[in-house]
């Protein structure tokens, strides 16, 4: 039985909600990457993953989503290395009763357009996998991609650590939103991840709650590996220079079972979602006595 498998003998897990809205919270100015905080302003970054492990959050992410060489060129080797160790050790302390499972983002690059190799994005990855692992993380969680082959090459690179890895797309294109930006379904997603090798596969970002229920769906249809979900506080409507997000924590926990029974494994929130939807999910989740 793999660590992910015996993780989940006792149920579906629920994960956190969003970091980026949670950090601007807390001060971060617009046009900072978020990541820089692990190294400039660490108890900040402590506050939010408390925060979620507070509110009853089982999975707890790190502040690491761009914190590669091709997102983060202007970083050094070192600066990221550091920038990654610090977001495992960072909600490790904030979170300790909690699994802490380690937030590798898209290089921001598009690969078929020559912006950047497959070499260079194999390497970045492999980096900072590395220093995620070594910084003691449970698992690592390749999300919000879009193109199954650069997700394929996270996927790849981050296995050498030994670690459970999940590759979770946004699905927010098409007619019926329901492919990624490119082009990429739920079931070519989920055939890819397999092959690759991912402990499991799922949707963040994107779409609300509601339009996520089919697609959870259809990953679960498409493969045996379990299912993580992670979907947007609703669609943000734009205050001058705020994002506000529609969606309620009771709205969002009311299709807890909707996607429990779509397959879901591991549920939580992405963006525009804050404590409060954690614990709308636990009190959802957690059987009336």
């Amino acid at each position: 039985m793999s660590s992910l498998e015996e993780w989940l003998t006792g149920g579906l897990l629920i994960s956190d909600g969003a970091w980026g809205t949670e950090l601007q919270k807390r001060g971060l100015p617009s046009g900072t990457v978020p990541d820089s905080w692990n190294l400039t302003h660490p108890e900040r970054v402590e506050q939010v993953a408390g925060a979620y492990a507070e509110a009853g959050s089982q999975i707890v992410l790190t502040n690491t989503f761009r914190a590669n060489a091709v997102a983060m060129n202007q970083a050094s080797e070192a600066e990221l290395d550091a920038i990654n160790r610090a977001g495992v050790a960072i909600s490790r302390r904030g979170a300790p009763q909690a699994r802490i499972f380690a937030s590798i983002g898209p290089t921001g690059k598009v690969l078929v357009s020559g912006e950047v190799t497959s070499e260079q994005v194999s390497a970045a990855f492999a980096a900072q996998a590395r220093s995620l692992a070594l910084a003691g993380a449970d698992a690592l969680l390749v999300e919000t991609m879009s193109d199954i082959e650069e997700a394929r090459l996270a996927v790849h690179a981050a296995r050498q650590t030994g670690l459970p890895v999940i590759a979770s797309f946004a699905f927010d294109s098409g007619k019926n939103k329901d492919r990624t930006m490119m082009g990429a379904t739920p079931e070519a997603v989920a055939e890819a991840m397999t092959e690759a090798g991912a402990a499991a596969v799922g949707a963040n970002c994107g779409v609300g709650v509601e339009r996520v229920v089919p697609i959870c769906r259809r990953l679960h249809a498409a493969t045996a590996l379990p299912i993580w979900i992670k979907p947007n506080a609703g669609l943000p409507t734009i205050d001058g220079a705020t994002l506000h997000y529609e969606t309620s924590p009771e709205f969002f926990a009311s299709h807890f079972e909707q996607l429990r029974d779509a397959g879901a494994s591991f549920v939580g929130a992405c963006c525009g979602s804050t404590p409060a939807f954690i614990r709308a999910l636990v009190k959802a989740k957690t059987p009336i006595t």
